[in-house]
Formats: structure tokens, C-alpha cells, sequence
């Protein structure tokens, strides 16, 4: 075999070994006993970040919706919402893993759709992996690949799901 060969599978071998292992490493996990009273999304940095009674607890590494600049406009442009929300429902049962709703779309959500003559959507969620996935792990933060949710690892939004209570306040910026 070629040196340029083995050089390059080499490097192919240990970018996977690389990728592996940082699926495996384990999380810092929320204290017992914590209420998460606020979720903070920064899209551009991929982060969710959540805080109990001001004082900021973790942060989550997370994709979002295939199309990702810009707030959501319509139904069907692939676009994570911007602006303030609350957490409106759990589903314990969802085809990704479990989920929390977000309270998309908003007055001015419907108001901005209005003007563009297009539905606005919804249905957008905090979710993991859907379901017989969920060995992809962190790696799943690499891209943006939902339809408009935030999608976090199974293990972490198991977390976020246990110490977030419906009418939690999020707000997702750029």
C-alpha cells in the first residue's frame, strides 16, 4: 500500500477513535432537587443553558433546524424560532425520544406569517434523538438537522425533562 494511503487512513482511523470517545465521555448531571426556572438558547454559539433562581446551572450543546439564521418565519423553512416562549407541554412518549413544547408561535410569530401570507407553524420542541437512534449521542450536535427543534442527546434532554416543569420561561436568540 501507498505511504499516502496509510497515512490517510491513519488519520481517518483516529478522527473516529476521536469522535468515539468524546460520545462516551460523561456530562456533569444537574444537582437533585433542582427546578430549572429558565432556559436560555443562543443559536449561534449551539448552546442551551439553563438557570434556577438566577443562578445558571449547565449548559447543553444542541442542533437546530437545518435552515438556522434567521428567526422562523413560515411553516416548512426549517428555521429554530427567536424570541420569548414557555415551555407548554411534555411528552413523555414522543418519536424523538421525549420532548418539551415550546410555545411557538407567539402574536408576533402569527403577526410576521400574516404579512408573508403563510401559516406559521408549529409543533417546534426540545427533543432527542428520535427513537432507535439514540447510540448517535453527541454526535448529533455536529449538524443542524431538525425541521426547526432543538435537538438534544437522549441522555440530556432525559435530564432537562426531569427538572423543567411546564410554564418554564425560554427565550432563543440568535
Amino acid at each position: 500500500m501507498k505511504p499516502i494511503i496509510k497515512i490517510f487512513l491513519a488519520a481517518l482511523l483516529s478522527s473516529f477513535l476521536v469522535l468515539f470517545i468524546y460520545n462516551l465521555l460523561p456530562e456533569k448531571n444537574l444537582p437533585d432537587n433542582t427546578t430549572v426556572d429558565k432556559i436560555l438558547v443562543l443559536k449561534s454559539k449551539r448552546q442551551l443553558i439553563v438557570f434556577s433562581k438566577g443562578e445558571q446551572l449547565k449548559t447543553y450543546k444542541i442542533a437546530l433546524g437545518s435552515n438556522p439564521i434567521g428567526p422562523k418565519q413560515c411553516e416548512g423553512d426549517r428555521k429554530t424560532p427567536e424570541g420569548l416562549y414557555i415551555i407548554n407541554d411534555k411528552n413523555p412518549n414522543s418519536r424523538f425520544h421525549k420532548n418539551l413544547g415550546i410555545s411557538y408561535p407567539n402574536a408576533d410569530d402569527l403577526k410576521n406569517a400574516q404579512l408573508l401570507n403563510k401559516p406559521a407553524g408549529g409543533d417546534i420542541k426540545i427533543h432527542g434523538l428520535q427513537n432507535g437512534l439514540g447510540f448517535i449521542g453527541k454526535l448529533q450536535t455536529t449538524r443542524d438537522w431538525t425541521a426547526g427543534c432543538i435537538a438534544l442527546t437522549n441522555n440530556d434532554v432525559d435530564e432537562l425533562f426531569a427538572h423543567t416543569a411546564v410554564g418554564t420561561s425560554i427565550e432563543i436568540r440568535p
